[in-house]
């Protein structure tokens, strides 16, 4: 049930709401695309699915999301109503105020590479991938053992993340640390330098190498870092 703050304000009415643990995180994924119960949870990995299978009940009952039967009859979809669509902006300006004003806040816990990873795929610039079938493996040397290797397979336009080699050597293999990496990807750091310092590493397709801050794309509250 969800907590209730006892006022009429609508600050009040909108926080018992959004401010449950991971209310608007979901959100979130929501808006960046995620239709499917197992897509949302890879947007928030440490979720339980009890936990956010209440979530979405939750939201369901306020009205901020429906659902509805998958097309292929396996599960549901999980679209936003109008009102949940209108949480937008909330979101944008969360993300951006924290980019501002929480970044130097992350620590060691928060370094998530699936979070990353995820996010990675979909921001994917397949528009400027030169390549159209390719899979560039990304090593973390210091994430856990069981997140130091993802594979990004491209093809058709279509981007794909894989936790295990996707039957196809490497194009592209990208060595670098977990903190660099997302220090790039939220535009804290630019990517050409850590390159030029070796903090990040490249081995493979030489058209791949020299397009990749083409294609990898940034976060969607990137700070704008070209030098």
């Amino acid at each position: 049930m969800t907590k209730r703050y006892g006022q009429f304000c609508p600050v009040a009415k909108t926080a018992e709401i959004v401010c449950e643990r991971w209310t608007l995180l979901i959100v979130r994924e929501l808006l960046w695309g995620c239709e499917r119960f197992n897509e949302i949870q890879r947007g928030l990995s440490q979720i339980s699915p009890t936990l956010l299978a209440r979530r979405l009940r939750e939201l369901e009952d306020a009205a901020i999301l429906y659902r509805e039967p998958a097309p292929n009859g396996q599960g549901s979809i999980y679209r936003l109503t109008e009102a949940g669509e209108e949480l937008k902006p909330l979101v944008e300006l969360a993300g951006e105020w924290g980019q501002q004003y929480m970044s130097e806040r992350i620590d060691a816990g928060d370094l998530d590479a699936g979070l990353l990873m995820w996010d990675m795929h979909r921001q994917l610039q397949v528009e400027s991938f030169p390549l159209p079938l390719a899979a560039v493996h990304f090593h973390y040397s210091d994430a856990p053992s069981d997140q130091r290797h993802w594979w990004l397979l491209v093809r058709r336009n279509r981007v794909e993340l894989c936790t295990s080699e996707p039957g196809r050597a490497p194009d592209l293999y990208l060595v670098t640390n977990l903190r660099t990496m997302i220090e790039v990807w939220l535009g804290r750091r630019c990517l050409r330098a850590a390159l030029s310092a070796d903090s990040i590493r490249l081995y493979g397709d030489p058209a791949l190498k020299r397009s990749i801050d083409q294609w990898l794309g940034r976060s969607t509250f990137a700070a704008d870092m070209t030098a």
